[in-house]
């Protein structure tokens, strides 16, 4: 192993220590020693990490910028050992990532998307059961789809009506609760699943149709199948609706039957930011803005309470 390769899984192992985990950046850095090692260098100067970071073609300068950031990141780590290091300065690729216009579900939409779901073949397997309570649970709860597929039947509580979301984004942990609706779906569905797989077989709660626990891959190839063939998209459309829109639905649902119900919205808007597992409230303020309905609605109240 090289020394600027060993710097940087030293680097990772310290920062994990710290809680962060560093998947994208670790995947990044590993790339980049790579791309050194290829053309012979073994100190990172800010004209290597330039050429490197916009390698790639048919990206957003976002994707860019966020390649510059992982090596300034790490070559300010490694300038303590190394003072030949140099670090990219902040205004190069001054490029921000824009986030994706929301595909607000309608309830057909939804409805169909689970039918499809519950078409799946075959007709007589698990993986209609997992892919529709699967589908349903996201709509209804909005949680991550990396949330949904790591949990372990003993962070589903069908007794109480309650899930136990664990170390997720932001390294942070909360409770969501179920309505009795939901609590009653998953109940059939763990009840299915155990006759496929007994529980000694696996402590993931959404099991594929082997009996192995659902990847984040597997989860998105299907739903974009089903999404294609229920016309959310097109055969040959490369985006479109994505699961984190389910996401996107539940707070801005929420927020609008707030609003429409004269509720304090500002009041309540901490226990939704909590819900949904943000690591700030201003993350979730971000939907008053993202969806036009909403953001008249919060002007609306605002010049309410300024008037005279």
């Amino acid at each position: 192993m090289s020394p600027l390769r060993k710097a940087v899984e030293d680097y990772l192992i310290l920062r994990r220590a710290l809680g962060f985990k560093l998947r994208d950046m670790a995947t990044a850095l590993r790339h980049f020693v790579s791309f050194m090692e290829r053309e012979g260098a073994c100190t990172i100067t800010t004209n290597l990490a330039l050429r490197w970071a916009i390698q790639p073609q048919q990206v957003q300068p976002a994707h860019w910028a966020a390649r510059l950031s992982f090596v300034r990141s790490f070559a300010r780590h490694l300038s303590a050992i190394d003072p030949q290091t140099e670090i990219p300065p902040q205004g190069l690729l001054p490029y921000r990532y824009h986030r994706c216009t929301p595909h607000l579900y309608t309830g057909d939409q939804i409805r169909r998307l689970i039918k499809a779901a519950w078409n799946l073949p075959p007709t007589t397997g698990l993986r209609r059961w997992t892919y529709s309570t699967l589908f349903g649970l996201l709509a209804v709860t909005g949680l991550r789809i990396s949330e949904a597929i790591a949990l372990q039947q003993d962070d589903v509580d069908l007794n109480q009506g309650l899930l136990t979301i664990r170390l997720t984004k932001f390294r942070k942990s909360r409770l969501v609760p179920l309505h009795p609706s939901t609590t009653h779906r998953l109940k059939r569905y763990a009840s299915k699943r155990e006759a496929f797989y007994p529980k000694d077989i696996t402590s993931h709660f959404f099991l594929s149709e082997r009996g192995r626990p659902l990847t984040d891959c597997m989860a998105r190839w299907t739903f974009v199948k089903l999404s294609r063939q229920i016309g959310l998209r097109g055969l040959s459309d490369r985006f479109g609706p994505r699961l984190h829109d389910f996401r996107h639905r539940f707070a801005v649902t929420t927020l609008l039957q707030w609003y429409r119900s004269g509720l304090d919205v500002e009041q309540r808007l901490p226990s939704l930011s909590t819900y949904l597992g943000h690591a700030h409230v201003t993350d979730t303020y971000w939907y008053l803005w993202a969806v036009p309905e909403l953001l008249a609605l919060s002007k609306d109240r605002l010049e309410k309470r300024w008037e005279v």
